[in-house]
């Protein structure tokens, strides 16, 4: 059986040792968010996530959701239940202003504890997680009259929200959709079309669902720009905040997957259902971007937590486990065998998912944190910079880490033999889970293109060069120190490649476009690597400070230093291999005929 065990003292060491959240106690909220706050938050999230979320997550797999003839869909059992536990706990407004209900925490603390639950039950988390989305999307383009009738429901969990964006022929090319909205003159418009792929599409844990579609109002232009936003609820809600009838939504069938069995992924169909514009006509893509980009930060969430799942389980697996004897002689000479945690190959697994892992967590709190600053800092150079680093951030950690996710689920997976490949032991679920995060919230290829085809020239590069320089002057301001030299000059041997392939794309992807996109993939896992290098430099720096002021945890810091230096030893020279498949161009890429694949 699978285990899980929320990684609470990691979590501590990055947001106060790594990223010194108490620096930015001048952030509205983060003054609440003092050191015995945040351990206490996270001390209970990781209880809740390990004997409430935890239990229902394979049986939730083995049961999946259930569609009945009228349409409406029940979750696997006891999720309604973990699910009411989680709103009573007032976790799905932990990051929203409490004006709105919620509790004004950073979204870094947000994340955080997330991630917990993520790889407790990631399924179950998605109903609450749209709920954030849809409820973003609201605050940043709603009215003041849509904000005060959705918001506060959506918040405490009595409501919940999804985003229908894709359609059977279109997904990415937003721009082909075919769901169209009819002005009637009561201000309100008829939706009609169908929506696939609607996570928490339909289900009874909460009272209403507000769904937030995507449809082209007639007479709109055609492409992107004609698209619009609209807010279709489950049931009307009254002027009074009152729940009605119910609307011309329902739940056509549910998706049959691959993973993801206890959440509803639905088709809907809108059939003259009322919906209500969000913001202007036509100007439905910049709403939907603000739900995009929160899910992308969540999804990238997802990879790191199904990640350290499966991990958690193939250590514990591993060190029990006797098979074999080792190398250098019996480690266990009262048995027959050795526990396969003796073994160099296994132990090469085991701390290439961990140094990922921990990396990735850094990565994630540190992408928050921008998030953070970019919405809550009073100092305008200082939010932007924070949102340029943002813009830059989002398709990498969405990309990077959710590929890598998966590959170390399998690699966790293989950890067990052909044990593995049975269900009861969960394995072949994480590896099913977290393959759908590859896919949704823009496939990986996308994020790469969006990397490589907008993120690196906007603002004539503004962005990335602010992230090369913070890179750049860690290595810098560190160069004296002879401690940190295997990390720093590793992190800037990965740099200069980074820089090189980005100087490489400028001089060639221009006149021949393809080189772009035959080169995009390999260059967001440069830029990823390179990335988790950074971070496993900050701490490194943060683990030798601590031990040299004599902090009791020697174990952790000294573990931590160990595991820093097998990700520069063992996966920063990833950087040169990528930078060589860049500067090969798209020739051979684009060579054969169609006809002939």
């Amino acid at each position: 059986m699978p285990v899980y065990k929320a990684p609470v003292e990691d979590t501590l060491f990055v947001l106060n040792d790594v990223l010194g959240l108490e620096k930015y106690n001048n952030l509205p909220g983060f003054a609440d968010a003092t050191p015995d706050m945040i351990e206490a938050i996270t001390g209970e999230a990781a209880r809740l996530s390990e004997e409430v979320l935890f239990p229902l997550n394979l049986s939730g797999d083995q049961e999946g959701c259930t569609r009945h003839d009228d349409g409406s869909v029940t979750p696997p059992k006891g999720f309604k239940q973990a699910y009411d536990q989680y709103c009573e706990g007032g976790w799905s407004g932990l990051s929203v202003p409490e004006e709105f209900g919620g509790q004004g925490l950073p979204y870094t603390l947000h994340s955080a504890v997330g991630e917990y639950m993520s790889s407790a039950n990631m399924a179950l988390i998605m109903y609450p997680g749209l709920t954030n989305g849809a409820v973003a999307a609201i605050l940043v383009h709603g009215s003041d009259a849509q904000k005060t009738t959705y918001v506060p429901n959506m918040v405490s969990g009595k409501w919940s929200g999804t985003m229908n964006l894709t359609e059977p022929h279109c997904g990415t090319d937003l721009g082909m959709l075919r769901t169209r909205a009819v002005p009637q003159p009561d201000g309100s418009y008829r939706i009609t079309g169908q929506k696939i792929f609607i996570s928490a599409g339909e289900h009874d844990m909460t009272e209403n669902i507000i769904h937030l579609v995507l449809a082209r109002i007639e007479g709109a232009p055609e492409g992107t720009k004609g698209i619009s936003l609209f807010i279709v609820p489950k049931f009307l809600v009254g002027a009074d905040g009152s729940v009605g009838a119910r609307n011309g939504v329902t739940c056509g069938a549910i998706e049959h997957k691959m993973g993801i069995h206890g959440n509803a992924t639905c088709v809907l169909n809108h059939d003259d259902a009322v919906g209500y514009l969000i913001g202007a006509e036509n100007r439905g893509l910049a709403a939907m971007f603000v739900m995009m980009n929160e899910a992308r930060l969540g999804v990238g969430l997802q990879g790191l937590a199904i990640s350290e799942a499966a991990y958690q389980s193939a250590a514990s697996y591993a060190r029990d486990r006797v098979q074999g004897r080792s190398l250098t002689g019996p480690k266990a000479p009262d048995k027959k065998a050795d526990p396969i945690i003796v073994h160099a190959d296994v132990r090469r697994t085991l701390m290439q998912i961990r140094s990922v892992n921990e990396a990735g967590r850094a990565f994630m709190l540190y992408t928050a944190l921008q998030s953070d600053i970019a919405h809550r800092s009073p100092d305008e150079a200082e939010r932007q910079k924070a949102d340029d680093i943002l813009s830059i951030m989002t398709p990498i950690l969405k990309g990077v880490m959710t590929d890598r996710g998966f590959e170390n689920a399998v690699q966790a997976q293989q950890m067990f033999g052909g044990h593995g490949y049975i269900e009861e032991h969960g394995m072949s679920q994480y590896v099913r889970d977290a393959r759908i995060a590859m896919l949704y919230e823009g496939a990986n290829g996308v994020q790469a293109m969006d990397l490589v085809g907008r993120k690196l020239a906007a603002n004539g590069g503004r962005a990335v060069m602010a992230v090369f320089k913070e890179i750049g002057d860690f290595c810098e301001d560190n160069r004296g120190d002879e401690r940190l030299a295997p990390y720093t000059k590793a992190i800037k041997k990965g740099l200069n490649d980074l820089q090189a392939s980005t100087m490489w794309f400028m001089s060639n992807a221009m006149a021949k476009p393809d080189n772009a996109g035959a080169g995009a993939t390999d260059y967001m896992h440069l830029f990823g690597v390179v990335i988790l290098g950074f971070m496993w430099g900050k701490s490194a720096k943060a683990a030798l400070e601590r031990i040299e002021a004599g902090d009791s945890r020697t174990d952790f810091l000294n573990n931590k230093l160990v595991t820093a230096m097998f990700f520069m030893e063992r996966l920063m020279p990833e950087t040169a291999l990528r930078k060589a498949r860049i500067e090969a161009g798209a020739d051979s890429v684009m060579a054969l005929d169609a006809a002939a694949f």
